[in-house]
């Protein structure tokens, strides 16, 4: 559909108000107070999607320099700020997008929109990617990144070269991805040196945006690159213990249907008694109580129901992100709650046993949520009041945005 239609809809919607209150006004009394409160809420209804068009978030297209990574290479450990120069970076997002535009040409629809049928995206080179957003973090990533490589070597080993796997095997090892949202600090350089004291190699791979985004847009953005079959976002502050990624793994292959698409979710919510939780200020808290109250209102039935929808430690399959990642509209805090929307309104999926056989269908792609171990942790750049303000105005934005259609899954973000 034209983007315009819902304008000249809504313009339409707005003239046939005036009138039905000119027309009022003949009558009087009641009549008459009744007609012009009914007028006047259809044009304010009608016009909220055009006052949305003007407020809703408008993300950028990426720069041209952040489709390119750094490294440190390998044996750099006698220099560590030596960097590689700028590789580009893989994007199964531009070839998915170029196969939906293509088809898009030809009037090819399945549904709302179109997922391939045979591959979503291409095939996983590694059996994990692990996307870090960093924003003047220098205090905070090395701890974090020794945890994380430390449980990552143990656990899935250092990616070997894909012509040396057997054909059609598992893919294995991993790959960090720190998206470095503009820091003006030393975050890079300290990221650089920890990968060349580790030897990482391209292992670990940086991507620098030239202007800030906000935490969601350097999520997403990583997103668009990653190779692994199970894709994690992780605070990088290290305040959940990076193992609990183990639990994450186990919950994903308990919900993901028969399209391969699941979602596990770092959970706090068990730990609203914890001393280092209560210590907090009652500012806080209670910002916090209110926060979760209004998402149970303005989120749809399985959004509402997930106990804490912020923790920045989340596990997705790689074939939900197609359902995801180019819809993306929210680049702030509450980028998290438009993904389980997301996940939620996705096309049905068949679930199958273990034997393969087709037991049902799921609505949208299912969401595990998960207790992990959580720590506060110093130097946190929220602003409780200001960004608790946002947080709230985002989400009614979001959520009114959406449901006006506003925002559609034919409308990709490019």
């Amino acid at each position: 559909m034209p983007a315009s239609m819902p304008i000249q809809r809504s313009l339409l919607a707005v003239l046939i108000g005036i009138i039905s209150s000119l027309l009022a006004a003949r009558l009087s009394g009641l009549s008459l107070a009744i007609l012009i409160c009914v007028s006047l809420a259809s044009i304010g209804l009608t016009c909220a999607p055009l006052a949305l068009r003007l407020l809703h978030p408008k993300p950028r297209l990426p720069y041209p320099s952040e489709k390119k990574f750094i490294y440190a290479p390998t044996n750099s450990h006698k220099n560590p700020s030596n960097a590689s120069p700028p590789s580009t970076l893989p994007c199964w997002f531009d070839a998915w997008l170029a196969d939906d535009r293509h088809l898009q040409s030809q009037n090819f629809h399945i549904g709302e929109f179109y997922v391939p049928e045979s591959e979503p995206l291409e095939a996983a080179e590694l059996q994990l990617s692990v996307v870090f957003p960093a924003y003047n973090e220098e205090e905070r990533i090395l701890p974090t990144l020794t945890e994380a490589v430390a449980y990552l070597d143990r656990v899935y080993g250092r990616h070997k070269v894909a012509s040396s796997a057997p054909p059609n095997s598992t893919p294995m090892g991993y790959e960090i991805i720190i998206v470095d949202d503009g820091s003006k600090d030393t975050t890079v350089a300290t990221a650089l040196k920890f990968a060349a004291e580790n030897n990482l190699g391209d292992s670990l791979r940086i991507v620098r945006l030239a202007k800030n985004r906000g935490k969601g847009g350097a999520v997403t953005h990583g997103f668009r690159h990653v190779r692994g079959a199970h894709v994690l976002f992780a605070d990088a502050d290290g305040a959940t213990k990076f193992s609990d990624l183990e639990k994450l793994v186990q919950a994903v292959e308990k919900v993901v249907d028969g399209a391969n698409r699941g979602i596990a979710i770092g959970s706090r919510a068990r730990l609203v008694k914890n001393p280092e939780i209560l210590k907090r200020s009652a500012l806080r808290n209670f910002l916090m109580r209110c926060f979760h109250f209004v998402l149970t209102i303005l989120t749809p039935a399985a959004t509402s129901r997930i106990k804490d929808t912020q923790c920045g430690f989340k596990l997705f399959t790689r074939a939900a992100l197609p359902h995801i990642v180019p819809y993306m509209r929210t680049e702030g805090w509450i980028f998290d709650i438009e993904m389980l929307m997301l996940a939620e309104s996705s096309p049905p999926a068949p679930i199958t046993a273990p034997d393969d056989s087709v037991i049902g269908t799921t609505q949208g792609i299912r969401v595990a949520e998960v207790p992990v171990n959580w720590h506060e942790v110093s130097g946190s750049k929220v602003n409780v009041v200001k960004d608790s303000i946002k947080m709230g105005w985002g989400l009614a934005v979001l959520r009114l945005s959406w449901t006006l259609g506003v925002y559609s899954r034919r409308e990709l973000r490019t």
